[in-house]
């Protein structure tokens, strides 16, 4: 299945994508151009296709088009910024066995987020206590956790934006508690996504939870060393998952469905992960979820010993990945869940204003509802202020507004947590 516009699929030549589209503002020298996004009779180009062998060229493309095909096996492939998607429709039938229920928005965003903070700053503060007990070498006590993880259950199905929004506007914490909460967000809204019955869902979030749990034993100065490490450091910290499964044997009432996504979120689908090597349908699902959410959840965080990835460089960097190190379908239905530019992406919109994600649409999650921090000549706007992408589909000059590009963190200066959250 291709992401692009064009009623042909993209492109494969064994197993490698060969057209992909992508944003003008990709563009760089030595790239094959093997569509536009108008006839080629409407450019100033005499041939259908073009090798990018001037910066001239580059900029004429850049005025007349937004978005372009480039073709991997004649050129320089994209950075993965750049690439545009169209979002999956299609499940198999696996998937289509998973999904229980149609789960319906039932709070708004702005509703929901005030007591979303409310059960996040709670749940937050009992994984922290968790944690310090385990440092200590006290046992495990999950019935600290399981209130906190209902009530977080229960915010997501009536509006899984607040808590994603929470999530990625509140990482500057500890990273292994933060980490871990965003693996249980994630988990569940995704599950929700899916279909997942609650039970179901308090299942994932909780193996979402726990599935680093064994981290808890490991140096902290390992933890937080800078890459790369020696083949034995490697070991070690890939003992976290059987030191994980340790502490879950003196956990009572646990259900083995949870302990299995600790004994499986970190094996791959192409076989490269660990501990066993497991490959494709051998992976539980519930393993392959939390495994998939946990990288994505790693990649946008700040952590000590690595940057981090705007949501947007991260949903490529999975889709990059896909048909590899993570089930092709299950990374389709990560993008159809969370959208092309996740909550809390900072992006530029066609008439030059940059905003952030604050919610995406399930319907139409290319029309997001963006908040505005900089004006056309990217300056601060005196006063913040919203855009609903599905509502205003003009911009003040009557042309179409849309996004036009996600931008990294850090673009303009811009930091919305602490625009937010200051």
């Amino acid at each position: 299945m291709g992401f692009g516009n064009s009623p042909r699929e993209t492109q494969r030549v064994d197993g490698e994508m060969r057209e992909v589209r992508i944003s003008v503002q990709g563009l760089v020298l030595g790239m094959f151009v093997s569509r536009l996004d108008r006839p080629w009779l409407d450019s100033p180009f005499p041939l259908e296709g073009l090798s990018l062998d001037s910066e001239a060229d580059v900029t004429r493309l850049q005025r007349i088009c937004s978005h372009v095909w480039v073709d991997t096996l004649r050129g320089v492939s994209p950075d993965v910024r750049y690439i545009e998607f169209e979002l999956p429709v299609s499940r198999s039938e696996e998937y289509e066995r998973l999904r229980k229920t149609e789960w319906q928005v039932t709070s708004e965003f702005r509703t929901e987020l005030k007591q979303a903070e409310q059960v996040h700053a709670s749940l937050e503060a009992g994984v922290a206590e968790v944690m310090q007990d385990l440092q200590e070498g006290k046992r495990l006590d999950v019935e600290r956790l399981q209130d906190g993880v209902e009530a977080m259950i229960d915010s997501i199905l009536r509006n899984p934006s607040a808590f994603t929004w929470l999530r990625e506007m509140k990482y500057r914490d500890t990273y292994t508690y933060q980490h871990a909460l965003g693996c249980a967000i994630w988990s569940a809204s995704f599950g929700r996504h899916l279909g997942l019955d609650r039970s179901e869902l308090r299942t994932l979030a909780l193996g979402g939870l726990l599935s680093d749990i064994g981290k808890s034993r490991l140096p902290p100065e390992l933890l937080s060393k800078v890459p790369p490490l020696s083949p034995e450091e490697v070991e070690q910290v890939r003992a976290h998952v059987r030191n994980g499964l340790e502490i879950l044997q003196d956990v009572p009432r646990l259900s083995p469905e949870t302990v299995e996504i600790v004994a499986t979120h970190h094996e791959r689908h192409d076989g490269s992960g660990y501990p066993n090597g497991l490959k494709g349908a051998q992976i539980p699902m519930f393993g392959r979820i939390v495994g998939l959410v946990d990288s994505y959840d790693a990649m946008t965080a700040i952590r000590p010993y690595a940057e981090n990835r705007s949501p947007h460089a991260a949903v490529s960097e999975l889709y990059r990945h896909r048909g590899t190190l993570f089930q092709a379908e299950l990374v389709e239905q990560f993008i159809q869940h969370c959208g092309i530019y996740p909550i809390g992406t900072l992006v530029e919109l066609t008439n030059g204003t940059v905003g952030v994600i604050t919610e995406v649409h399930s319907l139409k999650r290319l029309r997001p509802r963006v908040m505005l921090l900089l004006g056309p000549d990217k300056t601060p706007l005196a006063k913040f202020r919203e855009v609903n992408l599905i509502h205003v589909e003009l911009d003040d000059d009557g042309a179409p507004l849309r996004i036009k590009r996600g931008l990294p963190s850090g673009a303009y200066g811009l930091d919305p947590v602490e625009l937010f959250l200051a």
